[in-house]
Parts: C-alpha cells; sequence; structure tokens
C-alpha cells in the first residue's frame, strides 16, 4: 500500500476501536454514524454518542478531504502550493460526571502537491490532551506516564519537548494564559528527513493513537460512578466555558476547517452540550475547584509529583533491605 493509504486504514481501525471500549465504557449508549460528502472533494464519518450513561456528548471523527489551495489558505494559513489532501481521526468526549475528565484526541497526516500532483511537502501532526474539572493527580501522572511511554519508544526527547508544546499550545492567552486543562502532548509540522523517515512518523502516530484507550479509559472507569451535586455540574459548566472559548478563538484545526469549508456539525461536534458564561466568576479560593483553576495557570511536571502512599511503600520497601 502507498503511505496515503496505509494511513488512511490505520485511522478507519483506530475510529473503530475507539468507539467500541468507550462504548463498553458507557454501557448503554452507541456511536451513530453519519457518512458525509464534501463538495469541493472527499468526505468522512462522523461518528457521535449522546445521553449515555456515563458521555453527555462525544464524537469520534474520520475525515479525508482534498482539493486545490485557495487564496483563503495561502493568506491566512501560509500554504502554497496548487492542491492538497488530509487525512485524520479529531475526537472529543464530555462525560456528564464532573469527576470524568473531557478529553481531546487528533492525528492526522498533510500533504500538499505541485500541478504535476507530485508531492511537494508532508506533514504530521496530532496529539492528546486532558480537560478534568476535579483534579485527581493520580489521574494525571497515569495519563501522562502513559503518553511518555508511547514516545520513549521512539525517542526519549519526544514527550518532554511535546509536553511543553501541548502546555504552550491549549491556552487561553485571553484569559492571562490559563491552560484548557493539565495538557499531555502535542506535535504539528513534523516533516520525514533523512534521518526520520515516513514510517517513522506513522509509527509514532501509531503508538500514540494507540495508546489513547489505556490513558483515558481507565480514569473513566475510575471516576464515573463518583456522586456528584449541582454545585459539582455548575462547576463542570463554568470550566466548559473556558473550553468553548478555546476551540472557537484559538484552534488552528477549527480554523483550518471553517476557512476549507469543512463539515460545520463535524467542525463544531468538539462543543459541549451545556455551558455556563457567568460574569467575572470566581471560585472560592482554596476550595478543589480552585484547586484546578491553579493546575491549569501554570504547566505542571505531572511525573515528578510523589503521593504520600509513594512515599509511604518507598519507605517501607527501604527498611526491609
Amino acid at each position: 500500500m502507498t503511505i496515503k493509504e496505509t494511513w488512511i486504514a490505520y485511522i478507519h481501525d483506530l475510529q473503530d476501536r475507539i468507539c467500541t471500549v468507550l462504548e463498553e465504557a458507557d454501557g448503554t449508549a452507541k456511536f451513530i454514524e453519519d457518512a458525509w460528502e464534501r463538495p469541493e472533494g472527499g468526505g468522512g464519518k462522523t461518528r457521535v454518542i449522546a445521553n449515555g450513561a456515563v458521555f453527555e456528548k462525544g464524537g469520534v471523527n474520520t475525515s479525508i478531504v482534498f482539493g486545490e489551495v485557495t487564496e483563503a489558505m495561502r493568506t491566512q494559513l501560509k500554504i502554497d502550493g496548487h492542491s492538497w489532501f488530509a487525512c485524520g481521526l479529531s475526537l472529543v468526549i464530555h462525560p456528564s460526571n464532573p469527576f470524568v475528565p473531557t478529553v481531546h484526541c487528533n492525528y492526522r497526516m498533510f500533504e500538499l502537491y505541485n500541478e504535476a500532483g507530485e508531492v511537494m511537502d508532508r506533514w504530521f501532526g496530532g496529539g492528546t490532551d486532558l480537560t478534568p474539572y476535579y483534579l485527581f493527580e493520580e489521574d494525571a501522572k497515569h495519563f501522562h506516564q502513559t503518553y511518555k511511554d508511547a514516545c520513549d519508544k521512539f525517542d526519549l526527547n519526544f514527550y518532554p519537548s511535546f509536553k511543553e508544546t501541548c502546555d504552550n499550545y491549549f491556552v487561553n492567552f485571553h484569559r492571562n494564559n490559563e491552560r484548557r486543562g493539565i495538557g499531555g502532548i502535542f506535535y504539528d509540522y513534523q516533516r520525514p528527513d533523512e534521518n526520520r523517515d515516513v514510517d517513522f512518523w506513522v509509527g509514532l502516530a501509531k503508538s500514540c493513537g494507540n495508546a489513547f484507550m489505556q490513558a483515558y479509559i481507565p480514569i473513566v472507569n475510575k471516576r464515573k460512578d463518583m456522586p456528584y451535586t449541582e454545585a459539582n455540574k455548575h462547576w463542570q459548566e463554568i470550566r466548559r466555558g473556558r473550553y468553548v472559548e478555546f476551540n472557537l478563538v484559538h484552534d488552528r484545526g477549527t480554523l483550518f476547517g471553517l476557512k476549507t469549508n469543512g463539515r460545520i456539525e463535524s467542525i463544531l461536534m468538539s462543543l459541549p452540550p451545556t455551558v455556563r458564561f457567568e460574569y467575572n466568576y470566581q471560585p472560592i479560593a482554596g476550595s478543589k475547584e480552585d484547586e484546578l483553576l491553579q493546575a491549569c495557570l501554570h504547566p505542571r511536571d505531572w511525573l515528578s509529583i510523589v503521593t504520600e502512599e509513594e512515599k509511604l511503600a518507598w519507605a517501607k520497601a527501604s527498611n526491609s533491605c
């Protein structure tokens, strides 16, 4: 198979596997597929889950789109060439329970062609990040460790580099540089070269894409049955408002879709079903809500955190030597 065929096959397989594990975690709701076509070229499969026992709204989308480079793309997206191709998977899951975090995941390949149809440029991008509403440090550690393991198979420098990129990308700059969540990994414009060929970058994307299930599902299963109050739900909707702000103001994927006449329903699938925008809302200092907000103000090295349980376990192990 060609690189393009290999990538398309993987993206569709990943969509199938992710939808299966999410349905199993929910226990009641099923994904509904909406296959669509783009008049300018290509199409995709939007799969939506809603009103489940666990997931209030979510989507796992794949798209294979192509077309000619427009003046808007040249001007606003800084893309030059004759035509282009893009294929990827994008998902956002919004759980009902405020103690279960929202998650975002995206892996894609982009190709640019000259008038003869020859590849002028090819790059890969993607990542996965977590947006909790209440902070559980063990969840953050698990999430980050999973992606560190996935990246370490290819280069030990990838995780710290991709984490920093993620921390500095998912930011509401207009909100005093407030992060959307507790981060994860994010990379973009990774091009094959003489040291790392196209198979290398496809392999990395597969490793990170496959890690989604291990990184997220255990957290869902651990938190989905925790009791919560209306106050917890209120805070969740406040934070969802910040999620909406980022996606509509800063997110490059959303802006790319809008500038290339993408399918609006699929692009805006990432938005949560209910949000709150309350004037100058501030959580009570020292509260669990404020703890989460403080965690979003500055990036943290989650893997350096040591819990009291870990300290006791290490002390016990040391004493037994």
